[in-house]
């Protein structure tokens, strides 16, 4: 049986060039291509329109992912820190955010030069459930009826779902779970007069993920080993009242993703994989409302709303790249 694929004649080793150009094509994508009929090299054709094509989605669906992961409080109804050793917290929530995924099933794709098509997408709510769980490690210094420099150090374990949607499959080969980490450094200790409030990083990591779109039985990309990191800084603020609390925060989320970007235009897999690297930030906010159910155990829900961006892309879409997004979480902690 004669199979016919396309493979880039060029390395493939360092990461995608900065995103911040916009309607330009990548120049990955402006290099010829070798068609390999057999194992041998039957000539070159210009290949960037499925590259072009299949690296805008890899970007597009980069920064909803992110802000996926990172969500908003690095613990749910958290404001100051716990109060040093002997006291922790663990919690259970579930991430969901206002996504948008691209319609590729519509759109041709050449096996020329670039050409601009425009995606429609469909609106989906996705969801991202985590455990998080923080530790006390110092309680801080005493200043009148509160303390300063508290420290918590926090922790956290990610799972992600399938997904498919409109031609777009999201899963996870290497295993769903990962597993996260950041510190909490308390600016003011939560007494009965004064808020708690505390300045946070985290870092969570979606599990290595592939993404495989298809357009058509013979018109596929897909993004392979996919590992994306959400590194996120927060200046969070809360107060206990009775039988409610409430935390406001912001900050701002890096999304760092790595991945292996493969596409072909005739039904068989291009063999040899581009490397990508895209490193995309965004500003968040949001609040919390937590009711206390029971000793040491609250429900808590957070609505976020994450905005700005950089990102270009050459094919467009009929909801940016770069939109604001709003997003939340529910869940439970139990603190002690």
């Amino acid at each position: 049986m004669t199979r016919t694929w396309f493979v880039f004649a060029v390395a493939a080793a360092a990461g995608v060039p900065s995103v911040n150009a916009q309607q330009t094509v990548n120049p990955r994508c402006e290099q010829t291509m070798a068609v390999v009929i057999d194992g041998q090299i039957q000539g070159q054709v210009q290949g960037g329109d499925g590259c072009q094509k299949a690296i805008d989605l890899y970007q597009y669906l980069n920064t909803q992912l992110g802000t996926l992961v990172a969500g908003g409080n690095a613990t749910l109804g958290q404001g100051g820190t716990l109060g040093g050793l002997g006291h922790f917290s663990i919690g259970a929530r579930v991430n969901l955010l206002n996504a948008s995924i691209p319609d590729v099933q519509g759109v041709n794709v050449t096996t020329g030069a670039p050409q601009a098509s425009g995606y429609t997408t469909n609106n989906k709510t996705l969801a991202f459930p985590e455990v998080d769980g923080a530790v006390g490690i110092f309680r801080g210094f005493p200043i009148g009826i509160t303390y300063i420099g508290g420290l918590d150090l926090l922790g956290s374990a990610s799972y992600l779902p399938a997904i498919e949607q409109t031609g777009v499959r999201v899963g996870h080969p290497t295993g769903a779970i990962r597993f996260g980490y950041g510190a909490r450094l308390g600016v003011l200790q939560e007494t009965f007069l004064t808020p708690g409030i505390s300045v946070t990083y985290q870092e969570r990591s979606l599990p290595v993920t592939t993404i495989v779109a298809t357009a058509s039985p013979t018109e596929s990309f897909s993004v392979r080993d996919l590992d994306l990191r959400a590194k996120s800084w927060r200046i969070v603020a809360s107060k206990n009242l009775l039988w409610v609390s409430l935390a406001a925060g912001f900050g701002r989320d890096y999304y760092d993703a790595t991945a292996k970007m493969t596409f072909n235009v005739d039904g068989e897999t291009q063999q040899t994989p581009v490397s990508l690297a895209v490193s995309p930030s965004r500003t968040s906010v949001f609040g919390d409302v937590s009711i206390n159910v029971i000793p040491f155990v609250k429900l808590v829900g957070e609505l976020g709303r994450v905005s700005g961006g950089s990102v270009h892309t050459f094919n467009s879409f009929d909801q940016d790249v770069n939109q604001s997004r709003w997003y939340g979480s529910i869940g439970a902690r139990l603190a002690f």
